[in-house]
């Protein structure tokens, strides 16, 4: 693992984020021969890897672990040359090409970003929670379970990972009582993991309940639960309360220009592009249906392919036109209107009649998506003249003919 790299290294894909989007997003990349790293400021794997029991990964069956399946997607990644750099992102700035992060320990530089930083968990946020966070308070059962060997703990939430991580506690604990704000029999669970949690005598259910409080001075002592339906409020004594509610994404380092929906994940294309050019999301912190280890790792492969495809655009578009020394014709067109690309024809011969003048680059609109939204190209334009000249349009044909080619000609 590096823990910094000099400015002068450019990478064709930084990923933020070693969760299993970002390892499949760092393996995919760094195949394609991109030179690829992953920043990462723990051990890979993100919430998957503090998840013990992982049996819906196809192909992965019972017994597979989270920290021994992400392990290996690292161990993948790193074998097709992804770098690991141990390292916490402070800033970023994305307006810029290259796209630079700032960390703790160093600066690196991007072609293209792959965004995978995913989400954490939420705090109930009563009194106590905070102050005794690490003294009883936890929200990681596969970190912390060991430490309440045959004591009592309460579990929060209703949703697969409470249920999950609470049949976990269970290998460990005397006692887990799950506190569930539903009626009795109501979870937000699949069926499977209830129907086995509610079938291990170690798990104890409370039905229509809230915690109001966490109790303790140096440790948690107690939890003060609320009856929703009857309001009665009671003291219940136990060692430690794991809190599973869900998670808030962690997209504290993206600027406005970068697409929230309202519950904060970033909005992403079919494709994981976000609203800003170059920067791409994957995994939990993007706005999604589903949030589990196998959607994490197909965003994350679609996410470096299309930033591959991104970064190899926009070198080519760099160098044949707007770094070219000759006024640069860029003919736009769709290949399946034979109209139109016979036009191109025109463009063609007038080029290659003036090529010491002039060059040419023609542009297949329907595949090369990154021209087309940079410069607002649609379909039913085609086909679409525009004359580059010091990395500017200095001109621009609605429609090409004989006329035209003249005014280019008069005009340079």
């Amino acid at each position: 693992m590096k823990a910094g790299v000099n400015m002068e290294t450019i990478y064709d894909l930084l990923v933020l984020g070693g969760g299993p989007a970002g390892l499949a997003a760092g393996m995919y990349g760094a195949r394609a021969r991109m030179k690829t790293a992953i920043i990462e400021k723990g051990r890979p794997g993100g919430q998957a890897a503090t998840t013990w029991d992982l049996e819906n990964y196809p192909g992965f069956g019972r017994g597979t672990t989270g920290p021994g399946l992400t392990q290996a997607m690292a161990d993948h990644a790193q074998s097709f040359g992804a770098e690991f750099i141990k390292d916490s992102i402070v800033s970023l700035d994305l307006k810029s090409f290259p796209k630079k992060v700032i960390g703790k320990k160093g600066e690196y530089l991007g072609k293209a970003l792959v965004y995978a930083l995913g989400a954490e968990p939420r705090m109930l946020k009563v009194p106590g929670e905070g102050k005794l966070r690490g003294k009883g308070v936890s929200y990681c059962a596969t970190c912390d379970a060991d430490l309440f060997e045959e004591l009592e703990v309460a579990v929060v939430g209703s949703g697969d990972a409470a249920i999950e991580e609470a049949e976990y506690l269970s290998k460990f604990a005397d006692q887990v009582s799950i506190i569930v704000i539903h009626e009795e029999g109501k979870v937000d669970a699949n069926q499977v993991s209830f129907e086995r949690a509610q079938q291990n005598p170690k798990i104890k259910w409370i039905w229509n309940s809230i915690v109001k409080n966490v109790n303790g001075d140096e440790l948690v002592e107690s939890i003060t639960l609320k009856n929703i339906q009857t309001g009665e409020e009671s003291d219940y004594l136990v060692n430690g309360v794991f809190i599973f509610i869900g998670t808030a994404p962690l997209t504290e380092f993206l600027p406005p220009e970068v697409q929230l929906n309202q519950q904060g994940y970033i909005l992403t294309d079919e494709k994981m592009a976000t609203s800003l050019e170059g920067l791409f999301a994957a995994g939990d912190v993007r706005a999604k249906y589903l949030r589990q280890v196998v959607t994490a790792a197909s965003d994350g492969a679609i996410a470096a392919v299309a930033a591959e495809k991104y970064v190899h655009e926009t070198e080519l578009w760099e160098k044949e036109v707007i770094n070219s020394k000759k006024p640069v014709l860029v003919a736009y067109y769709n290949p399946t209107d034979m109209s139109g690309t016979e036009k191109i024809g025109l463009v063609d011969r007038f080029v290659r009649a003036n090529n010491e003048r002039f060059s040419l680059v023609k542009v297949d609109a329907t595949r090369n998506e990154l021209v087309g939204r940079r410069y607002n190209i649609t379909l039913d334009q085609l086909p679409k003249l525009h004359v580059f000249f010091n990395g500017e349009i200095k001109h621009e044909a609605a429609e090409i003919n004989e006329n035209n080619l003249t005014a280019i000609n008069n005009l340079f």
